[in-house]
């Protein structure tokens, strides 16, 4: 459980590192929101890749990158939808049932 909560932490870290610009810095000039971006990804990578140390005996290499992604994806849409007032949209369903068929597939071993 400890990969799966850092590896949940570390993707709100990387959600806004690499989205949080489009709204927040919209009139910054792109070289200071790359700046900015940079210093929230470096604390993401500082959870990141401990999530992976720690999960790399647990889990294979290909579980790790599934999980990752099902991660990312349950981070993204509520940021897509709160955060940068995106329409919900089934689509973010449809994505989650193929992910569901990763997460049976790499895990089923």
């Amino acid at each position: 459980m400890r990969t799966v909560f850092l590896l949940l932490l570390s993707n709100v870290f990387m959600t806004f590192a690499w989205y949080a610009h489009l709204k927040d810095m919209k009139a910054t000039p792109w070289f200071l929101a790359v700046l900015v971006s940079w210093g929230i990804a470096f604390f993401e990578y500082m959870i990141q890749v401990p999530a992976n140390r720690i999960g790399y005996g647990t889990f294979s290499l290909g579980q790790l990158k599934i999980m990752q992604e099902v991660i990312t994806l349950a981070v993204f849409v509520p940021f897509a939808v709160l955060y940068m007032g995106q329409p919900l949209k089934l689509d973010y369903l449809w994505a989650g049932f193929c992910l569901a068929g990763a997460v049976f597939f790499i895990f089923r071993s």
